[in-house]
């Protein structure tokens, strides 16, 4: 049964709309419906259930888009959305659920040291011990965290996370994980399958084991009364008569349509919602001059121990799981040093990934060909030499599911930058603005600890190739933060803690019912996996949301798990 309604249903009016479906629009829809209110959520992306998502080739790259200084490429709906900018590419979802169809599912909680910086407003920092740990609470039981099961057999890339991890003295545990891991409805009654361990979590889950917002907030909202529309694009917000005008295009035929409400709550993903807000300004509407900033990529840094001496087995089996050894999830284990860290900016969480089936056919080539480009060789001799030499050639007969690839382990790591990059509007795309984003030293930081992890498993240290041979140093993130920052006035952010969007360069004054509930608000990175940190805020603001109207949230749950 699909979640989102025909065109047809579409009124002109609503008391409440919620733009986005990720998780900060999921929740919000879920709980505003659960406190009695009428919720329209407008989604940009299709509606994708299991057995839908690409898992070839062909599949994959009808599934991209590619927002680039020379145009658009690729249909808008596409699920897999890249922005390519010179300093900065950021990988977005696009479809009813957002990205997390496709993210890597870790759930881990920020370090509270993080929430003392002087970015964030002081009311939200006196809400972190209670308030936030109550939101990251609830959170975790409606997307039902869990860590991998004992039950099953150990994955070969977890094992060799846990020797690097050993080897570097580094603090190693399983990754929680919103993954099901036995059939059976989950806390709001959908039915679940286990996960079938074919490691194709990146490209979305064709087996109902991932428990994505599709799977958990959206129907709750829905069976709370909301009502889903997709392949409707929010252009820009207007007041008129002390309503919003939510100014739409209808992805399916083109049509331009205006919706009213008394509340909108955007939660269209970072550069989603710094989008719909810089047309807005445009388009009359008074915003504060921070409007942009704060811009963080999370510290994202991602590398590859090539051809290691131990097996790693990371690549996803996708629709040929059940003739294959068992992958696992996309992400399996966590080495986190932020235990270790004196200074909570040099703390780092670095997991393990996995490449997805649909990537199969390029990566015996491609991961041979940056080896050779920026490759550091851990260990030396003429027998690893010979024996590397050897696992290639396996590769390249026998195909990626073997020899050097076989033995690769893809790192994953989150830690911070400055947050000091800058979204811009041009030409109507969203650019992202960041000169020395690849001098910063987090970057080489990262680099010289992978490159440590990769000699414990005797591979070969493989840096981003863009960010080690272009004079640019590009980055590449899939967490982007910032661009509508939290602060205490209009002058240090465009919204306050509460996720209200000030009115004008200065003061406290709001636009009265304009909400934003996504990682647009979080205004320093935060050196970890967003997802469950986006959900915990977006469970706070709806709880002041709605102490400020006097609605009652209802949070009982048709099948409560302990």
């Amino acid at each position: 049964m699909r979640l989102s309604s025909p065109k047809s249903e579409l009124k002109e009016q609503y008391q409440i709309v919620v733009i986005g479906s990720g998780y900060g629009g999921s929740i919000a829809a879920s709980r505003l419906a659960r406190a009695g209110q009428e919720v329209c959520v407008l989604e940009r992306g299709r509606e994708l259930w299991p057995g839908e998502y690409p898992d070839n080739e062909l599949a994959l790259a009808k599934e991209t888009q590619l927002n680039t200084p020379l145009g658009h490429v690729g249909t808008k709906t596409a699920l897999n959305e890249y922005h390519v900018n010179d300093e900065m590419t950021v990988l977005v979802g696009c479809g009813l659920g957002g990205t997390s169809l496709i993210n890597g599912n870790v759930s881990l909680r920020t370090d509270p040291r993080i929430f003392e910086h002087p970015d964030w407003p002081q009311p939200f920092r006196d809400d972190v011990p209670t308030l936030l740990k109550n939101g990251y609470d609830l959170a975790e039981k409606m997307l039902g965290t869990a860590t991998y099961p004992e039950s099953l057999p150990p994955t070969p890339k977890f094992t060799a996370m846990k020797k690097a991890a050993k080897g570097l003295g580094a603090n190693f545990y399983p990754a929680p994980m919103t993954v099901t891991f036995q059939d059976g409805p989950n806390v709001v009654g959908i039915d679940q399958k286990a996960c079938k361990l074919c490691g194709d979590c990146m490209t979305g889950c064709n087996y109902h084991a991932k428990n994505s917002t599709l799977m958990n907030y959206l129907p709750d909202a829905k069976n709370h009364g909301a009502t889903i529309f997709v392949e409707m694009e929010v252009r820009h917000l207007t007041k008129q008569d002390g309503l919003w005008q939510v100014h739409c295009t209808d992805l399916g035929d083109s049509s331009e349509r205006s919706i009213q409400a008394e509340m909108v709550i955007l939660a269209a993903g970072t550069l989603g919602t710094t989008k719909i807000l810089f047309r807005s300004r445009e388009a009359g509407l008074d915003l504060s001059q921070k409007l942009g900033h704060h811009f963080s990529g999370n510290g994202d840094v991602g590398g590859f121990a090539y051809n290691s001496d131990v097996s790693v087995y990371a690549i996803g089996t996708g629709p040929k799981v059940d003739k294959m050894p068992p992958v696992g999830p996309l992400i399996n284990g966590v080495i986190d040093t932020r235990p270790q860290a004196e200074n909570w900016e040099d703390g780092m969480v670095i997991e393990e990934g996995t490449l997805p089936s649909a990537t199969k056919l390029g990566l015996v080539k491609g991961l041979k060909i940056m080896a050779r480009a920026t490759g550091e060789d851990s260990d030396s001799g003429w027998l690893d030499a010979l024996r590397e030499k050897f696992r290639e050639l396996v590769s390249m007969i026998r195909g990626p599911y073997h020899g050097a690839v076989k033995h690769t382990l893809t790192w994953l790591v989150m830690t911070h930058d400055d947050s000091r990059g800058r979204l811009l509007l041009e030409n109507d795309r969203i650019r992202i603005e960041w000169p020395d984003i690849g001098e910063q030293p987090f970057a080489q930081r990262v680099n010289d600890f992978l490159r440590r992890g990769t000699a414990v498993l005797g591979g070969t240290f493989v840096s981003n190739p863009l960010w080690s041979l272009l004079k640019s140093q590009p980055m590449v993130t899939s967490h982007p933060l910032g661009g509508c920052p939290m602060g205490e006035d209009a002058w240090q952010g465009v919204v306050n803690h509460k996720g209200q969007v000030f009115a004008g360069e200065r003061g406290t004054a709001i636009h009265e019912g304009l909400y934003i509930c996504d990682g647009s608000v979080i205004p320093h990175s935060i050196g970890v996996n967003l997802l469950l940190t986006i959900s915990a805020m977006t469970e706070r603001a709806m709880v002041l949301l709605a102490q400020d109207h006097g609605w009652q949230i209802d949070y009982s749950l048709p099948n409560q798990q302990s």
